[in-house]
């Protein structure tokens, strides 16, 4: 607070001198812009100084990439030349007081001191107190939110990027669901209503032959073609939501991914604890998405799937990040040694980040060409 006396002062003394010396140019139009250029990087230089007492002092940490427009940046020396000022007077105060301390009890060891007087001085000495530190306090906490508004966003504008976030979320869920009610419906149309309907013609000719050996023959193709329907049906019911995900948990329904796959799949499963729901289902859908795309696509002879929480704050490898906040996180990594290439547009992967931008979480794609391919998503637990 000291040390920001002192800038306060100098920024008093560059608005003062600068304003003076440049006041002419400023209100002259054809020198305008170029003096308020000169006015504004002088500014700019104070405000980095400020901004590095900040982060060396208070341990504020403000983002990199926020560029704060001239307007704030003024608005911001101007607030801060004041409250430093202020503050100054506050210190001042504070050290008077600390000398008339002093004093008194200088002269109460000597004796120039009754007990009225010394109760009357301690009373008014700690109000006095109480009031500086105050002061002092409600100076800080303008500093701070003055530093918070110029050198990162405000709180109106995070309120209003986390509106933006949840509508543009809320559109792409709504989006994700009707093409996945698009993709059940081709699966039921293109694959099972059309084996069903071979089916039945595989009956009806059988009932209307005459010769036992080929009604024989079209009976067991018609068995046949109810196993593989069945196991298409099954297939479906799967894709829409797993019920060994309800019944048995997040590492028996992954196991269920596995043994569907038609490539092997290595899966490692580091969770202690009970999941919230939200979270084993897109987990899942993160893996099965994932895997089926490895197998049908890119080629891979193998899969590796790790599955860990962690907390929020934590990295690890190949991971974008974590969000924000406190708690833990679900992380889910899925790596396949194909020919790469994944294109993250696609209704499949998209339809994935839209699930986990649902629940705040991030998808990270790693997928250069000739491989391999690396999918990270990260999902917030406290949800």
């Amino acid at each position: 607070m000291l040390l920001g006396c002192a800038t306060a002062l100098l920024a008093f003394l560059y608005f003062a001198l600068a304003g003076a010396a440049l006041g002419p140019f400023l209100l002259w139009p054809y020198t305008r812009s170029s003096a308020l250029g000169i006015f504004v990087a002088g500014v700019r230089g104070l405000t980095a100084v400020e901004r590095n007492r900040r982060s060396a002092f208070f341990g504020d940490r403000f983002p990199e990439h926020y560029k704060a427009s001239d307007q704030k940046l003024l608005r911001y020396l101007a607030v801060r030349s004041y409250a430093g000022l202020l503050c100054a007077v506050v210190l001042g105060l504070l050290g008077f007081g600390a000398v008339l301390a002093g004093l008194v009890a200088l002269r109460t060891v000597q004796g120039g001191f009754t007990w009225d007087d010394w109760l009357a001085q301690l009373l008014l000495g700690g109000v006095l107190l109480f009031l500086d530190l105050q002061g002092l306090r409600s100076l800080a906490e303008l500093e701070a939110r003055s530093a918070r508004e110029c050198f990162g966003p405000s709180e109106r504008e995070l309120l209003r990027r986390r509106i933006d976030e949840l509508a543009t979320s809320r559109a792409a869920v709504v989006h994700a669901v009707d093409a996945e009610r698009r993709r059940i419906e081709r699966d039921l149309h293109d694959g099972m209503q059309q084996r069903l309907v071979a089916l039945a013609m595989l009956l009806g000719r059988a009932r209307r032959g005459r010769d036992p050996g080929q009604a024989e023959a079209l009976l067991r193709q018609a068995h046949q073609e109810s196993q593989e329907i069945a196991t298409e049906l099954r297939e479906v019911a799967w894709r829409i939501y797993p019920s060994a995900l309800d019944s048995l948990g997040l590492a028996e329904a992954l196991g269920g991914v596995s043994e569907r796959c038609g490539i092997p799949v290595r899966t490692e499963f580091d969770v202690d604890g009970t999941l919230p729901q939200p979270v084993e289902t897109a987990a899942y859908f993160v893996v099965s998405e994932s895997v089926t795309n490895a197998a049908k696509h890119s080629g891979a002879s193998a899969v590796s799937v790790r599955v860990e929480l962690r907390d929020a704050d934590e990295g690890g490898p190949g991971s974008p990040g974590s969000p924000g906040g406190i708690g833990q996180v679900l992380a889910v990594s899925v790596q396949d040694d194909g020919k790469g290439g994944a294109d993250p547009a696609g209704s499949g992967l998209s339809g994935l980040r839209s699930r986990v931008a649902a629940l705040d979480g991030t998808l990270h794609i790693d997928s250069p060409p000739g491989g391999p391919t690396t999918i990270t998503a990260e999902l917030p637990c406290a949800c």
